[in-house]
């Protein structure tokens, strides 16, 4: 199945199991979201639990508030990344922070989908990578799934979470690849990272959209004889290191990749850390790929804004330079 099925069947099965559990956005219901995430969930669960909005993403997160108080378990859709800026003062100032100002009396138990990152050729403001502002801020969990596995189990596993989390879904994924879903497996817990393929020369830490071009990377070097061992991060608030560390020590090279841009983003706190922890195993410095310091770009010119395999291999080279 797709991403977006897995996602569906993950909100299904939640609902199903919870009838707490509340879903608010703008067209989620009888459209069944842009993305037909939500497809045919209003139909089996009423206008009651799969609630269409108004054009309010301030209101909606504002509500779901109210409702996560109450002892409600609301997922709330952000129809696409950019539009999540007018909630961004409900979800730092009050999301984010009461739990902690009621001293734990007060759960948050609420997520907050956010359909994120380029290459669908959208117009300004569908493209967008928020992750870095809300894994700076304290109080929120921040997720990102990369295939339809993950997608299925991270969904249900945020919304049992007690802590309000912040689900960034790869929107250039959702009907690109199929997998196999054995839903009577064991999942991994919700906020760890994952070796997603073994290697021995550099580690390439990925999450969301570009765990997929640093696999074809990874590919790609094969050919060269050079052996990538790519790291699925999963998880940006909490990060989880204990895998990177671990990979770090032995190959002594890292490289990054996410589509946010460079300056500030996630690839900074990872290499701090890494500098922190690995200083000693380190044999370059690590070396961080992502999108250009400017605005999203038309359309037409975002696979020239967007880190590729070109670009990940390059910073290999560079590496392996050192």
């Amino acid at each position: 199945m797709t991403l977006a099925k897995a996602l569906n069947m993950g909100l299904r099965k939640a609902m199903e199991d919870d009838p707490k559990v509340v879903l608010m956005g703008e067209d989620i219901g009888k459209l069944g979201g842009v993305f037909r995430i939500t497809d045919g969930l209003q139909k089996d669960f009423g206008e009651d639990r799969v609630i269409d909005s108004p054009l309010a993403e301030s209101g909606i997160v504002g509500t779901a508030v109210g409702l996560a108080m109450r002892g409600y378990r609301p997922v709330v859709e952000i129809q696409f990344d950019g539009f999540v800026y007018p909630a961004y003062d409900q979800i730092v100032c009050q999301v984010a922070k009461i739990q902690f100002r009621s001293q734990g009396k007060l759960k948050m138990p609420m997520v907050i989908r956010i359909p994120f990152g380029g290459g669908i050729g959208a117009v300004e403001h569908h493209s967008e990578s928020p992750e870095a502002q809300f894994a700076h801020t304290p109080g929120l969990k921040v997720v990102a799934c990369s295939n339809p596995v993950d997608g299925y189990w991270m969904i249900q596993q945020a919304i049992a979470s007690d802590d309000p989390v912040i689900f960034l879904e790869p929107k250039r994924q959702y009907h690109a690849d199929k997998a196999d879903l054995d839903d009577t497996a064991t999942p991994e817990p919700l906020f760890t990272s994952r070796v997603v393929r073994a290697g021995s020369d550099v580690t390439v830490l990925a999450y969301g959209p570009t765990v997929k071009t640093a696999l074809k990377a990874a590919e790609a070097a094969a050919g060269e004889g050079r052996s990538l061992e790519v790291i699925d991060l999963r998880t940006l608030s909490p990060l989880d290191m204990a895998p990177v560390y671990e990979s770090v020590r032995r190959t002594g090279r890292v490289v990054v990749t996410h589509e946010a841009h460079v300056n500030l983003g996630m690839g900074a706190e990872l290499a701090a850390r890494i500098a922190e922890e690995c200083f000693y195993s380190l044999e370059a410095p690590v070396l961080r790929v992502g999108a250009f310091d400017t605005p999203y770009p038309p359309s037409r010119i975002e696979e020239d804004y967007l880190p590729d395999l070109d670009r990940v291999l390059d910073a290999v080279d560079r590496s392996m330079g050192f």
